[in-house]
């Protein structure tokens, strides 16, 4: 497994699936500060993250924040900053997301709104809420380059979101607004990369399979152990070479 030095990394829809194995993960690889945001860490559906936290205090922190809400995103940028050195914050992962089962002709206005809400717009004002944090950690590196020990946006996507791929992928169900927001949030990763480059702060779309969880449902391939272990490995060795691109868990350049 990649190794973190010192790092600092904020996960998004930490509480399961995918995001609760990236806070694991990530506390393995030795990250010594980790913010596990979601919506509702009270609630049910955060048990297993709050038993974590629990085991592990002054590493783990708890923030709520509702990605859909540009309120509930500028309250836990300044709860994270407070908490944050002088090193700020090294790692930005951007795994928030919604998928409601619906076709083209079935899905409607308010699926749309809230899949764009949650999947594309709240990434958005997430990195721009943390980008000052994210700053601040890549000047406090003081080398040039770039990396996920200095500074990185991951956006999670999806093969779902590539042009080249969707029209022979076979779907597992149907994905008319995840595919769509998510092929919005890949622009957002070459926005967002061109703009950071200046600040040498590393931005890329990740597509972590077809992975058994709540959203990926039963019959998907891998486990979510297996495709955090990869991307873990993939971000772990990423350089400016990287920079704006769209990968896969394996780290294969997936086409736009």
């Amino acid at each position: 497994m990649a190794a973190f030095k010192a790092c600092s990394a904020l996960v998004t829809g930490a509480n399961r699936g995918l995001g609760l194995e990236m806070v694991k993960q990530l506390l393995e690889a030795c990250c010594s500060n980790i913010f596990a945001a979601c919506r509702d860490p009270d609630g049910p559906n955060s048990e297993a993250l709050r038993e974590l936290a629990k085991k592990h205090p002054g590493v783990i922190y708890l923030v709520q924040l509702d990605v859909a809400d540009p309120c509930s995103i500028k309250e836990s940028a300044k709860k994270v900053g407070s908490l944050l050195g002088k090193n700020g914050l090294n790692l930005l992962v951007n795994n928030a997301a919604v998928l409601p089962q619906k076709t083209m002709l079935t899905t409607t206005v308010e699926d749309m709104q809230n899949t764009f809400n949650t999947n594309v717009i709240g990434p958005l004002f997430v990195i721009r809420e943390y980008l000052p944090y994210l700053r601040t950690a890549a000047k406090a590196k003081r080398k040039p380059g770039m990396s996920c020990d200095k500074a990185a946006v991951i956006n999670i996507s999806t093969d779902a979101a590539s042009m080249s791929i969707m029209p022979v992928l076979k779907e597992p169900f149907p994905l008319f607004p995840y595919s769509i927001s998510k092929a919005g949030l890949n622009m957002l990763t070459i926005y967002t990369a061109r703009d950071l480059k200046a600040d040498e702060i590393l931005c890329i779309s990740i597509h972590p399979g077809w992975v058994r969880t709540d959203m990926g449902g039963d019959e998907a391939p891998i486990d979510a152990r297996e495709s955090v272990e990869g991307v873990i490995r993939v971000i772990g060795s990423l350089t400016e070479k990287q920079h704006g691109a769209f990968l896969d868990y394996t780290g294969k350049t997936m086409p736009w």
